[in-house]
């Protein structure tokens, strides 16, 4: 089985990879770990720099686990709860892992949600973890 998390640093994203790589090692699933970006204007280098960094982050936590993984910086133009699922779509991922970050109200309102798009939208079981 292919297993996804969606990834962008962070104490939440460390525990997600974390839960993501022992699911992994129980069930001898492959591991993506995708950073979405939307890119164009929107993008500025040290925000791709920063994924990188992430991304290499990830790397050195699942290398000494035996997880067969991949990472993946992720630059389609589109949301990153859309480009999460049409990643999880086009590689055939039987379950996503996804960090949630606290966000007021209003800010949900205003930006909307990755993890609550993903949820409602996904066609694979999804775990989240805050």
């Amino acid at each position: 089985m292919n297993i996804m998390v969606g990834y962008n640093g962070g104490e939440v994203g460390e525990r997600v990879l974390i839960l993501a790589r022992d699911y992994a090692l129980l069930t001898k699933s492959f591991l993506h770990i995708v950073t979405s970006l939307e890119g164009g204007a929107n993008e500025k280098p040290s925000d791709i720099q920063q994924a990188e960094s992430y991304l290499e982050f990830a790397a050195n936590l699942m290398e000494p686990s035996g997880v067969k993984f991949i990472t993946k910086q992720s630059v389609r133009g589109l949301s990153p709860g859309e480009d999460i699922l049409l990643y999880a779509k086009e590689n055939d991922i039987g379950h996503i892992f996804l960090g949630i970050k606290k966000k007021s109200r209003a800010q949900k309102m205003l930006l909307g949600s990755t993890a609550r798009y993903v949820i409602l939208k996904a066609l694979c079981p999804v775990t989240t973890i805050r």
